[in-house]
């Protein structure tokens, strides 16, 4: 008697069903691939350049020489202050503060910059004592000063931000006057935006364009 042969079982419907489910996956896949590829997203447009900010040179809250010879190289943000101011710049203040944990995180290629409009008043142990009572680091923020004219002229017609005194009374700080927007300054010391931090979606916006200069996306 002969030995029986199992004869090969053909693949079924449903099994057939089974194998054509993840061909099909595969193919949409593929497809939305394509698809991808060919809608994909425009660039950012590249961030103007506003101005350059000119040559300059002031003194630090360590009492050391600091201005453009430190900040080439590094992306950095600036805006403008005075201690003894007891209304907006607290609060100027405690906008940048916010900006300082993402400063940290990039390891020193951000950098935050505050420029006394208040010179005649703030010394570098004055501005020591300001920075502190905000949690400033000095490995990432600096705060400045220097002589009424050198910061007028660097502030001014540097930043094209006003600053001033409303008449002569050196010893009123209610006549002291400046801008509260915060500017934005690549590696070539050209201004890239000015920002209120005030506007919604302003301190997202200023980090964003920061982070852009900083990582060389295009336009930076």
């Amino acid at each position: 008697m002969e030995a029986s042969v199992d004869k090969p079982r053909l693949p079924g419907k449903s099994w057939a069903r089974r194998l054509q489910r993840p061909l099909l996956l595969v193919s949409l896949l593929l497809g939305v691939t394509g698809l991808t590829r060919r809608f994909v997203l425009p660039a950012a447009p590249p961030l103007p350049v506003m101005a350059t900010v000119p040559a300059f040179t002031l003194q630090s809250e360590q009492g050391r020489p600091f201005g453009a010879g430190e900040l080439r190289g590094s992306v950095w943000i600036a805006n403008f202050v005075f201690t003894r101011c007891p209304t907006l710049c607290p609060h100027v203040t405690r906008l940048m503060a916010g900006l300082q944990p993402r400063a940290l995180a990039l390891s020193g290629r951000l950098h935050l910059v505050s420029f006394s409009v208040d010179p005649e008043h703030d010394g570098p142990a004055e501005l020591t004592a300001y920075g502190k009572r905000f949690g400033a680091d000095p490995r990432v923020w600096s705060f400045l000063t220097g002589t009424f004219e050198a910061l007028r002229d660097t502030v001014e017609h540097g930043f094209k931000i006003a600053m001033g005194r409303e008449g002569k009374a050196i010893d009123d700080p209610a006549t002291v006057f400046h801008g509260t927007h915060f500017v934005l300054v690549d590696q070539e010391m050209r201004i890239r935006g000015y920002y209120d931090l005030d506007q919604a979606g302003g301190v997202d916006r200023l980090l964003r364009d920061a982070e852009r200069l900083v990582e060389g996306a295009k336009g930076g």
